[in-house]
């Protein structure tokens, strides 16, 4: 996957997605361990890592090794010790064998070629009891995101998730631009 920018930096994409209202309202909380699969420069990784804090682990995936670079860098300049960041495509890289209490994938699934398998190893890094969460771009004509055509609708997303064994426990449609899907294991 090669990250893609829409927007023109985070304080333009903040205008119309808050991170931490993002993550607390999948149910982030200290301590947890987060694995954020397409992670690009960190639009959710950063605030991730400050909410587990210390006691918590935040795992960045990109197959972009310069976006994975500019993400090491903000980490250190903001003195954020709990991150593992990895350069490498999610179809496969496994992070960790039943670590992560929440694999997220943030405006990413659609970009994989192929989801199927990188739901599959998302499985496979859930601890016992996590969860995995897809926030996409709903399918309907804007103009923000991707062409049309690249995007995966609910049903769809939900139907790959089904697919890889895991259960969906809630499809949030509420916001203009995307859903929410959480699944467990």
């Amino acid at each position: 996957m090669t990250t893609r920018r829409f927007f023109d930096d985070d304080t333009e994409r903040r205008k119309w997605q808050n991170p931490e209202a993002v993550l607390t309202g999948i149910g982030l909380k200290p301590g947890f361990t987060f694995l954020d699969i397409g992670c690009g420069d960190g639009f959710f990784a950063i605030p991730a890592a400050r909410i587990v804090g210390e006691k918590g682990m935040v795992y960045g995936l990109d197959a972009d090794k310069d976006a994975i670079g500019r993400l090491v860098e903000t980490a250190r300049k903001l003195g954020l010790s709990n991150l593992i960041l990895r350069v490498g495509r999610a179809e496969e890289t496994i992070l960790c064998d039943g670590c992560a209490d929440i694999v997220f994938f943030g405006i990413v699934l659609h970009d994989f070629e192929s989801a199927s398998k990188v739901l599959s190893n998302a499985k496979r890094m859930l601890k016992h009891g996590g969860r995995l969460v897809d926030l996409d771009w709903k399918k309907k004509p804007m103009d923000l995101g991707p062409p049309l055509g690249m995007r995966f609708s609910e049903e769809k997303a939900a139907g790959l998730i089904k697919e890889v064994g895991l259960q969906i426990e809630t499809v949030k449609t509420d916001q203009p631009c995307h859903y929410i899907i959480i699944a467990k294991t």
